[in-house]
């Protein structure tokens, strides 16, 4: 009885790791999607930075 709750939990492990993987490449793909493609230019405390995507 044992062993079959340590492999329930195994399974509810993977499948929750799967769960956040998917999610990051989610996140990752939609990120890389929306940001805007050409040259950017930022003005800050640190300078002028330009920045090719």
């Amino acid at each position: 009885m044992e062993g079959t709750a340590m492999n329930r939990n195994a399974l509810y492990m993977i499948i929750g790791g799967l769960v956040v993987l998917v999610v990051v490449l989610g996140v990752y793909v939609y990120d890389k999607e929306t940001r805007p493609e050409g040259v950017e230019l930022k003005i800050g405390e640190g300078g002028i930075s330009i920045q090719e995507n």
